[in-house]
């Protein structure tokens, strides 16, 4: 699947650029560090992207992640992973948990970007992760950012 065949918006920031789905909403936070914008499903898919200017590495960032959920999450699997996020290597998690009853999976990718390190968070809770995973993994195909 393409962002593109379920008609898209764009958000661009900082030299970092992403397509979403037009059903999804988008909201933004600003901090001292950077900024966060969460993109959120009809259902309970989310897409979260911080840039944090305050990071020293994207490891880093990834590790930290993680040992926030895990203090959030009684139960958390989570294995190491590395895949290309905007034609670059990124460090992140697979995770899964559950929160009430529900599984939740959760997967995390930290990169290097010119404006500091850019955290990119996906999550879908069993009940639509067959509908709104490809979309997610879409959304992060569509990622790009600039070298300078």
């Amino acid at each position: 699947i393409q962002v593109e065949s379920v008609v898209s918006r764009y958000f661009e920031r900082s030299g970092i650029r992403f397509q979403y789905p037009t059903s999804w909403t988008m909201e933004t936070d600003e901090s001292a560090d950077g900024w966060t914008v969460s993109v959120q499903s009809p259902e309970t898919a989310f897409l979260l992207v911080s840039l944090r200017g305050d990071a020293d590495n994207a490891t880093e960032m990834a590790d930290l992640t993680l040992q926030t959920l895990r203090s959030d999450y009684q139960e958390i699997d989570a294995e190491s992973a590395v895949e290309s996020l905007a034609g670059q290597p990124a460090v992140g998690h697979n995770i899964d948990f559950m929160t009430v009853d529900t599984p939740i999976t959760c997967w995390t990718r930290c990169i290097e970007s010119p404006a500091g390190i850019l955290l990119v968070m996906c999550q879908t809770s069993e009940y639509d992760r067959e509908r709104n995973e490809p979309v997610l993994r879409a959304i992060c195909a569509s990622f790009e950012i600039d070298e300078e």
